[in-house]
């Protein structure tokens, strides 16, 4: 039983308290309520939230009943962790957090818990981005039969109104956007691949474990093809390649390396990073963020 006040953390708080969605705001001012409730539902003894957190969950730390150290994950309305519940539960451990317990009413995930404050983005890069690929490489599973999750086709159809209307904003990268929204037309029907992917992987999202060195958490599951997953990998840390002599060249090595490591094709990799690169960048620059988003920008067009 937690004795002291439970506080969001003011991250979450200023992310969230000028959402549109009353839900949202309600959940806010509920959340020390919700909190509680799940600490004494499932017997939990809190030790602390996690600060400074994401922007639209809270992390908090605690016990369970015969001492295990966990982690409980409120998410706000709107996140679906449904889908995050059922992509935890099939890979059960394996390469990634394993899932404890699952409210479907409050979208409330009891986690194993993981080192928070250690991620892969504590190593230097190169060994980094060689522990990240063992771990995806890990998530590629076949999707069970009649599975919840939406396809890579089906998430970058829904992006597409999107990034036509973001990319209007940032009139120098017509040309950029119009080739991403013809790869993104072309891409999904190339591949017959349908693995269960992480959908929002990079290194910030690969933790240090007990039972395994490392583990990846949140994921936003999606099914399709391996090249879409990695190319967030090739764009993780990008501003590091940027900072270097011969970006260009190190970007495209990048592209590279990750695809011969784990037998993805170079192409369809650079297309993809491409994609995502232009659908981040021009989102970024809509979001206020001009600097990263032309930096994303600058980056695709070296591809």
């Amino acid at each position: 039983m937690a004795t002291a006040p439970i506080e969001p953390p003011q991250r979450l708080v200023s992310s969230l308290s000028g959402d549109p969605d009353r839900r949202v705001r309600e959940w806010l001012q509920a959340l020390p309520t919700l909190v509680q409730q799940h600490l004494d539902a499932w017997e939990l003894t809190l030790e602390r939230v996690q600060v400074p957190g994401g922007r639209s969950s809270l992390l908090a730390l605690v016990r369970q009943g015969d001492g295990t150290p966990a982690a409980l994950k409120l998410p706000a309305p709107g996140r679906s962790s449904a889908q995050e519940a059922a992509a935890l539960d099939t890979w059960d451990g394996w390469g990634a957090a394993r899932l404890l317990r699952y409210d479907d009413t409050s979208g409330a995930l009891l986690l194993e818990r993981l080192q928070s404050a250690v991620s892969l983005r504590s190593l230097p890069e190169a060994k980094a981005l060689l522990e990240a690929a063992g771990t995806v490489r890990r998530l590629w599973v076949a999707p069970t039969p009649g599975h919840p999750f939406e396809t890579v086709a089906g998430r970058t159809e829904e992006a597409t109104q999107l990034l036509r209307t973001a990319g209007a904003l940032t009139r120098a990268a017509g040309p950029l956007v119009e080739e991403a929204l013809e790869l993104r037309r072309d891409l999904p029907a190339g591949s017959e691949e349908e693995f269960l992917l992480h959908g929002a992987f990079r290194q910030g999202k690969v933790l240090g474990g007990e039972r395994a060195p490392w583990l990846a958490v949140g994921p936003a599951p999606v099914v399709g093809e391996r090249a879409y997953d990695l190319a967030a990998l090739v764009l993780d840390r990008f501003e590091d390649v940027m900072a270097g002599s011969g970006a260009g060249a190190a970007a495209r090595r990048r592209v590279g390396r990750l695809a011969d490591s784990l037998e993805v094709d170079r192409d369809r990799l650079r297309d993809w990073t491409l994609y995502r690169a232009v659908d981040t960048g021009v989102r970024e620059v809509a979001g206020g963020d001009r600097q990263r988003g032309e930096l994303l920008l600058e980056f695709a067009a070296w591809l």
